[in-house]
């Protein structure tokens, strides 16, 4: 299970024991929230591409959307989301608690500027009812990520 990855991932960082499980599903920005008590716009949602036949994983803010001339100004290439199967195959985690975290080899993780707007985001821990709440650079420390990139666009009333 995805979840036991995460938490073996974590056990190595010390960090394990600040994994949060809930009874109710987490697996949609919106639930994830409910089951917080939070924002969804603080939910830090990991989206999974196929960009050159590999995946790619880009973190964003719950209430980012992805910007379509932006990703294909970056990657050079169209946005093709991965199918479920896919995402199970490539990354390692299922639809639901895809998370920066404790990815198969060679899966890239970029994070959105989107982010940057919280002192503390809750990305999944690998299954449909979990999440962490870590703070922006915990964040780029235990994701291993790529890079910054800003491929996404926010509501207009933000």
């Amino acid at each position: 299970m995805s979840i036991e990855k995460v938490r073996a991932h974590f056990r190595t960082l010390g960090i394990e024991n600040r994994i949060l499980e809930f009874s109710v599903s987490s697996a949609t920005v919106e639930l994830a929230a409910a089951a917080l008590n939070t924002q969804g716009k603080r939910i830090a949602k990991t989206l999974s591409f196929l960009v050159d036949e590999k995946a790619v994983l880009i973190v964003a803010a719950g209430d980012a959307k992805i910007d379509n001339r932006k990703f294909k100004d970056f990657f050079h290439t169209k946005a093709k989301m991965l199918s479920p199967e896919q995402v199970t195959t490539l990354v390692g985690h299922a639809i639901g608690g895809v998370c920066p975290f404790a990815v198969n080899e060679g899966v890239d993780v970029f994070l959105d500027e989107s982010l940057k707007r919280f002192e503390t985001v809750f990305p999944a821990c690998g299954s449909s009812n979990s999440a962490i709440e870590l703070t922006v650079p915990e964040l780029e420390k235990y994701s291993g990520f790529k890079e910054w990139i800003n491929v996404t666009k926010l509501p207009q009333a933000e």
